[in-house]
């Protein structure tokens, strides 16, 4: 007998909790200056800055290869130098 009731009201609740929810998210997003019609492109945005990111990272790692493979080298090449003309005297 209650349990119809209930159930409803529940079901309500989370209808008003959804409808909060997404009120406030569009206020969010329009008080930065994004209207409704400009999620797909924020969405596209996004993306793009994430990929940016990840390339960034990417060339950051591979920088950081290159210079410790640039010193490496240069310790090699001393070390071989010293050792040539340690010996070569």
């Amino acid at each position: 007998m209650f349990a119809q009731p209930l159930a409803e009201q529940q079901l309500i609740r989370r209808e008003e909790i959804d409808a909060a929810v997404l009120k406030t998210v569009a206020t969010t997003l329009m008080s930065f200056g994004i209207e409704q019609e400009d999620r797909q492109e924020l969405r596209a945005d996004l993306q793009y800055l994430r990929r940016w990111r990840r390339s960034v990272e990417q060339a950051q790692t591979y920088t950081l290869k290159a210079v410790i493979t640039v010193i490496a080298t240069a310790l090699l090449a001393a070390v071989w130098l010293g050792l040539d003309s340690a010996l070569g005297k």
